[in-house]
């Protein structure tokens, strides 16, 4: 299951000991930061996390799969996100504190 916004608003609220109001502010300016970065062509770099890089998709050749016919995909922008090495041993198991 997917950790939501909110629930990440309650985990900072009890871990930090923020009222409701100071940690959602705290949040939603943190999301504003990453946006408006990733919205301005530049990458977000979190250490010990990883790194959201902006990536240029040029127009290519692509099928509908329902119906099999081809067609062509815009050029699009979108945003890729890469772990760090202390991430992927975490969710690895690696560091003993994993989910394995």
């Amino acid at each position: 299951m997917a950790l939501t916004k909110n629930e990440l608003i309650t985990n900072i609220m009890e871990e930090m000991e923020f009222t409701k109001k100071t940690a959602t502010e705290t949040v939603e300016q943190l999301m504003e930061i990453i946006k408006s970065t990733l919205a301005a062509g530049e990458d977000v770099l979190v250490s010990g996390f990883g790194k959201f890089c902006v990536v240029q998709k040029n127009k290519r050749k692509g099928r509908n799969p329902a119906t099999g016919d081809d067609l062509i995909l815009d050029a699009r922008t979108r945003v890729n996100f890469k772990c760090s090495g202390r991430l992927r041993d975490r969710i690895n198991g690696e560091d003993g504190q994993g989910l394995a």
